[in-house]
């Protein structure tokens, strides 16, 4: 084109914003210049260029034709809003938001003023402003779908959930074919708890925009959530293909193939999220990478990198909030905060709720915020009868946080960690001012909004201090607590647990995921070892026993030889370790609750010893009961003990009887003992923050 062609103004605008709907911007770009020269002083065409220029990243050229359309045009509205654009994209809300707010001083009431306006405050963390901007934008442009989306993203921020449905579903009849409407209508379903409606939803958006990824990978998190692993597979399935090069993909999909023992080119698959991790990229979920075969620096980079990504998008919600932090007085009791979704019938309730009673009547104010409803189950009871519980199930983020700060909680413990859905933003925010890790995620956390972790010096000896980004905390024992109130009812006959009548049983309760094919060959090994012997799993997700099944025939062991126990009642579950004679640990990860309870059944547990976090913590359980014997240091080891003992069933009648003594002697079960150690932890933390200490690494 050249520029005799640039004759009238009017069609020029509109090629070139013919041009911008194409997203044709390098195009745009030229022909903006071009026609500039002929029409130097048109205000419309210079802010076109300058929409053209952001949208290619050339954020200072842009700067400079917005002013100049601005000089030209200092009432134009859309102009007004791109600059506000700008200031965002270049980290200076307050300065769009100001800008804003005089523009709609002159012009009261402007939908496109209040939309911009209200994106500002979402980015501040302003959430009661936005609400507002966007709820007066929609009643003066009712019919604009994407207002309507934005004012209930500002609803589910402030924990209005059914007001952001009505929102949402107003939307979704203006605009069916949104596939952004479907996607507002999944996170507004996954804040309801409803995670198969929201998988719906988001598969539906995955439909109407078939060349994105992320649409499929939402819809994979909620079909997982809602324990529709086969539903999951597929998505993370489908957004691969979308997206092969996606690692934040790649690692949901390992993940879920592992729980559903799905083990055709997973080594691959594996190889590929390592390479990614080392890399530094940053969208591994650092539980999932647990899974893998990676040492602690490898998995302390995974957590350091997605850390950092939390940080980035929760720094500006935190600044808003400003959660500042008062030091107590100095006789005021320490406020102990715990956060976790599992304060009812799970492992963690199981295992804590006697450590609390006997906190009960200590100098700390112990505080537990459940992220999950009221089963109306026995440990929710006790639990509220010992400490102040707070239902925050119901509750946004910010919410949470508010509340927590609001309660003055000094210390909060999080019993999640990344294996908690939205805890690490929710522990960004610093709703606490001393913040620690424990229970949850058998790892570091490498984010900087953790202060410490709560562990002992047999799963974080020295030479993995290197390899842990918090401070230390070592307990004089295992840091796992027990619950020595549990009782053991009357197993069912061995017949009627699927078990044969005679034969040595070993047992490997762990969540699928952790049976990996290297897992699953070792046992499988001992079994051949051991005439008469079966193996005794957990009844996995669909088609997993027959997967594991048909392993078990191409390695010459009789599928037979494995026995499935379906998810039962917590004490139906404990009863049946009467017909474990040795329970098998896994590795990377180690059973962690499932060994815990083994052992006060009075279940023998035999573990290989990892060099991480997560492949220690029963050679932590083992170490406190004195049990050495069954520590192992490799693969030859291991089978080599389990077959031996499998051999020997007077050496296991022998053990059973050792470890059934010590549920009254041994310091593992001690939660009076437990619950000094943890106070004098406390006590330390609390003494270093109130003198204005930097935290630091310390052994009771």
């Amino acid at each position: 084109m050249n520029d005799t062609q640039l004759t009238d103004i009017a069609s020029t605008l509109h090629k070139l914003s013919e041009l911008l709907q194409r997203d044709a911007n390098d195009e745009a770009a030229r022909f903006a210049t071009l026609a500039r020269r002929q029409f130097p002083v048109a205000a419309e065409l210079i802010r076109l260029h300058g929409v053209a220029l952001l949208r290619l990243g050339r954020h200072r050229e842009a700067h400079v034709a917005m002013n100049r359309a601005a000089e030209l045009a200092p009432d134009n509205i859309e102009l007004q809003c791109n600059l506000a654009s700008l200031a965002l994209a270049d980290g200076k809300a307050g300065v769009a938001i100001e800008r804003l707010q005089k523009a709609l001083a002159k012009s009261s009431g402007h939908p496109a003023i209040l939309q911009a306006l209200g994106t500002a405050y979402m980015t501040t963390g302003q959430h009661v402003q936005a609400r507002d901007a966007f709820a007066l934008a929609v009643k003066n442009m009712p019919q604009h779908p994407l207002i309507r989306l934005n004012l209930a993203a500002a609803e589910l921020e402030l924990g209005r959930m059914p007001e952001a449905e009505v929102q949402t579903r107003e939307a979704l009849r203006q605009a069916p074919s949104s596939d952004i409407a479907h996607v507002m209508l999944g996170h507004v379903m996954r804040m309801q708890r409803r995670p198969q409606e929201a998988a719906a939803a988001l598969l539906q958006a995955g439909k109407l925009s078939p060349n994105n990824p992320q649409y499929l990978f939402q819809a994979g998190l909620m079909l997982k959530e809602a324990g529709d692993l086969v539903g999951a597979n597929q998505a993370f399935t489908d957004a691969h293909a979308r997206g092969p090069d996606s690692l934040s993909v790649m690692g949901r999909l390992l993940f879920v193939r592992r729980q559903l023992c799905r083990w055709q080119d997973i080594d691959a698959l594996s190889e590929r999220v390592k390479q990614g991790v080392l890399r530094g990229e940053s969208s591994v979920h650092p539980f999932s990478f647990l899974a893998e075969d990676a040492d602690a620096a490898t998995q302390l980079r995974c957590a350091r990198s997605y850390a950092a990504l939390i940080e980035q998008q929760m720094a500006a919600f935190r600044q808003q909030l400003s959660l500042r932090h008062a030091l107590p007085l100095p006789e005021t009791p320490i406020r102990v905060g715990m956060i976790s979704d599992g304060f009812h019938e799970t492992a963690v309730g199981q295992h804590i709720v006697a450590l609390i009673e006997a906190l009960a009547n200590s100098d700390l104010d112990i505080h537990l915020f459940a992220a999950t409803p009221d089963d109306g189950g026995t440990v929710r009871r006790r639990l509220s009868a010992a400490a102040t519980l707070h239902d925050v199930s119901a509750l946004s983020r910010g919410q949470v946080a508010t509340l927590i700060h609001g309660t003055a909680i000094e210390i909060l413990f999080d019993l999640n960690g990344y294996r908690g859905v939205g805890n690490a933003e929710l522990m960004a925010l610093r709703a606490a001012p001393v913040q620690v890790s424990w229970l949850g995620y058998t790892g570091s956390s490498g984010a900087p909004w953790m202060d410490y972790l709560l562990t002992d010096a047999v799963t974080v000896p020295t030479e993995l201090r290197e390899h842990v980004s918090e401070k230390v905390i070592r307990l004089p024992r295992c840091p796992q607590p027990n619950d020595p109130t549990r009782t053991l009812p009357a197993p069912p006959s061995r017949q009627a647990c699927g078990l044969p009548e005679h034969g040595i049983v070993f047992a490997c309760f762990g969540e699928t995921y952790a049976i990996n094919p290297a897992v699953f060959a070792r046992c499988l090994l001992i079994l051949q070892q051991v005439p008469g012997s079966v193996l005794w799993l957990l009844a996995g997700p669909a088609d997993t026993n027959k997967r594991l099944q048909h392993a078990a025939s191409a390695l010459d062991v009789s599928p037979e030889r494995l026995v499935f126990m379906p998810r039962l009642p917590y004490s139906d579950y404990l009863a049946r370790y009467a017909h474990v004679d040795l329970y098998l640990d896994t590795l990377p990860t180690n059973a962690r609750a499932t060994a815990s309870d083994a052992l006060w059944a009075g279940c023998p547990v035999l573990t290989r010893t990892g060099d991480t976090i997560a492949g220690r913590t029963v050679t932590s359980l083992l170490h406190q009961l004195a049990l050495p014997e069954l520590i192992t240091v490799d693969n030859v080891a291991f089978t080599g003990m389990a077959t031996a003992l499998g051999n020997n069933p007077e050496a296991l009648a022998t053990l059973r009887r050792h470890i059934t003594q010590q549920r009254t002697r041994n310091m593992l079960f001690d939660m009076q003992g437990f619950a000094a150690d943890f106070r004098r932890a406390v006590r330390t933390i609390s003494a270093r923050y109130r003198i204005g200490r930097p935290p630091t690494d310390f052994n009771l």
